[in-house]
């Protein structure tokens, strides 16, 4: 009697069609980030206005995840893939037109909230997919590596978008996201289908979840593990402004502050695909526990600090802190997501993570109007600690060949 053998599954084998798309998008909106405040102010908003118009990329993410979970299960995580990056050209397309049109600022701000929108589709339905996808015992380095190509996306994004504007104006921008964001989803198409799972040998159907019923049967995770994602995303979320507001405090210039922003965020990319291995091998608390006391300890150390140097130290602690936890809410939300009831999970486990990645910023802006800007700094660097805190109590000691 013979015997079937399956050959092991390797990461390789879906690389393109699974990292390639995400890699575009991240390319797109990269490019866009640094010119939608200026372009905004060029059609004639103010200095908070412009501002209005970048947030309501991150808004439209937030407030979408549940309706984008609701999506990913009516088509499939193909094709919300393909129709979220098919949006998101559309609307940056509309955006590099909104000059030429009367009511251009309008214009402006609907496509930054379609962007918002599409990438909330986009990205819960690439995590689902790699979720079933990969097989446990690879998940972390799945998600990992997706959260670092991302990273790499946005890094070099303003680079092309800045090559292009040297010949094309602030529009050329716009123009790279297009182009970026349709070559994301020609490359979704080639997306392999996820085998069907078998139904149940007894026979009796199982009742389709709802957002409701999971979070409901879920509460106890969204309010134990969960309110740990709230916080480490609310730490990522600071560290952004963190970083350009200490160096103007201490009188750098923008070049200064961009060299240190620049090289933190290179260290956070080098450092991905080990974190993923060792969350693989030991367990996720071996990444969770040491990213975010290190992203707090970096925090509390950038008021101290006097100089160049001494930001950059603290920066760099920052970028290599959180590069290690690269991935590390995808693969929470992945090891507690249910079978039935994934999509449905994972929009509102998205939902809580940009809950804490805009409600970090509004701390530190709080703090720092009723104290100082070291005080807002320190308080964010808590979040940290508070995160580590979460994490060690509630995480599972349990290693990765088990599906939580």
């Amino acid at each position: 009697m013979s015997t079937t053998q399956t050959a092991p599954f390797s990461l390789r084998s879906i690389a393109v069609p699974a990292f390639g798309p995400a890699l575009l998008f991240s390319i797109g909106e990269g490019a866009i980030l640094p010119v939608v405040a200026l372009s905004a102010r060029g059609l004639g908003a103010s200095v908070a206005v412009a501002a209005l118009v970048v947030t309501l990329i991150g808004l439209g993410s937030w407030f979408f995840n549940l309706p984008a979970s609701l999506i990913t299960l009516k088509f499939g995580e193909r094709w919300a893939i393909v129709g979220a990056a098919a949006a998101s050209a559309v609307a940056l397309a509309a955006a590099a037109l909104a000059p030429l049109l009367p009511n251009g600022l309008w214009l402006l701000a609907a496509a930054m909230l379609v962007v918002g929108m599409a990438a909330s589709v986009f990205s819960l339905a690439r995590q689902k997919y790699l979720t079933e996808a990969v097989p446990v015992i690879l998940r972390a380095r799945a998600l990992s590596t997706l959260g670092g190509v991302n990273r790499i996306g946005i890094f070099i994004g303003p680079f092309i978008g800045a090559a292009v504007m040297q010949f094309a104006g602030i529009t050329g921008a716009y123009w790279v996201g297009v182009v970026a964001m349709a070559a994301a989803a020609a490359l979704s198409v080639t997306i392999p289908d996820l085998v069907a799972k078998p139904a149940p040998d007894d026979g009796v159907p199982v009742p389709q979840a709802t957002l409701r019923s999971v979070a409901v049967s879920h509460a106890g995770v969204f309010l134990s593990v969960g309110m740990g994602v709230l916080l480490l995303s609310a730490l990522r979320a600071s560290r952004q402004v963190v970083i350009p507001l200490w160096a103007e405090h201490l009188g750098m210039d923008a070049t200064q502050a961009s060299l240190i922003y620049g090289l933190s965020g290179a260290i956070d990319m080098l450092v991905f695909y080990p974190a993923g291995k060792l969350m693989d091998r030991k367990g996720r608390q071996w990444v969770a526990i040491p990213s975010t006391l290190i992203m707090g300890t970096a925090m509390l150390l950038i008021p101290l600090s006097t100089g160049f140097v001494g930001l950059l130290l603290a920066a760099l602690l920052i970028g290599f802190g959180n590069g290690i936890s690269s991935g590390l809410n995808m693969t929470l939300g992945a090891d507690f997501s249910p079978d039935n009831g994934r999509g449905q999970f994972l929009g509102i486990w998205r939902f809580m993570a940009d809950a804490g990645a805009t409600g970090g910023p509004v701390l530190l802006s709080a703090v720092t109007a009723v104290a100082s800007l070291g005080a807002g700094v320190a308080a964010t660097g808590v979040l940290g600690f508070a995160a580590a805190l979460v994490f060690a109590i509630t995480i599972p000691r349990l290693k990765h060949r088990r599906n939580y």
